[in-house]
């Protein structure tokens, strides 16, 4: 099997530069070219299974997908994005003034067990996807796409490979780029990282 992680295309607030957890925002203009940019790199793809998280960025760019191999997107609550709670839409400068000791605690290295104001830690989510981690290593017949967020990917990809989520500055997961990573007997590697090929044609890699 190969498990392909998406990343949803871009937001307004992606655009902006704000912090993006559990709002629910919809994808701009710019974000759907780049969602069907996607559907369109897996048109000949032998795909048996798209999962999403239920927020609308990822899920339009799912059902997108999906539709290609008139399949529906599995809606999955444990995919979706990091609750980053007071921080939700707040620039880094905000950020900065409001919350200064949690971002010093961030960057250290315990930065993966420091909740979010009023959300949750990479800990915490590490806790969320695991059993979903453990699912996709007992493999699939055909090949599975999985749309979710940036700090829910990074984290699926490091219990995939059998890391711990502390690694999770480890990998990078651009808009609506794509991560592949072959599963075989429980195990799992990497076929390709963060890759945005699909967006080339668009100028908008």
């Amino acid at each position: 099997m190969t498990l392909y992680l998406v990343r949803h295309g871009e937001t307004a607030f992606n655009r902006d530069g704000q912090g993006l957890g559990r709002k629910d925002v919809p994808l701009t203009e710019r974000g759907l070219a780049q969602a069907e940019a996607v559907a369109g790199r897996f048109a000949t793809v032998k795909v048996t299974r798209v999962l999403s998280s239920p927020l609308t960025r990822a899920l339009t760019l799912a059902g997108l997908v999906a539709a290609r191999h008139q399949l529906q997107p599995e809606v999955m609550e444990s995919l979706t994005e990091l609750d980053i709670g007071e921080t939700d839409g707040m620039s880094f400068a905000e950020m900065r003034g409001r919350f200064p000791d949690f971002l010093k605690t961030w960057a250290s290295d315990d930065g993966w067990q420091a909740r979010m104001p009023g959300g949750e830690s990479i800990e915490d989510l590490g806790r969320r996807v695991e059993p979903l981690a453990q699912e996709l290593l007992r493999g699939s017949v055909g090949d599975v796409v999985v749309v979710s967020h940036n700090f829910t990917l990074r984290v699926l990809i490091c219990q995939m490979l059998g890391l711990s989520p502390a690694r999770f500055r480890s990998f990078e997961m651009g808009l609506a780029a794509v991560t592949s990573l072959w599963v075989r007997d429980g195990r799992a590697g990497v076929h390709s990282v963060n890759d945005s090929c699909h967006l080339s044609n668009l100028n908008l890699a």
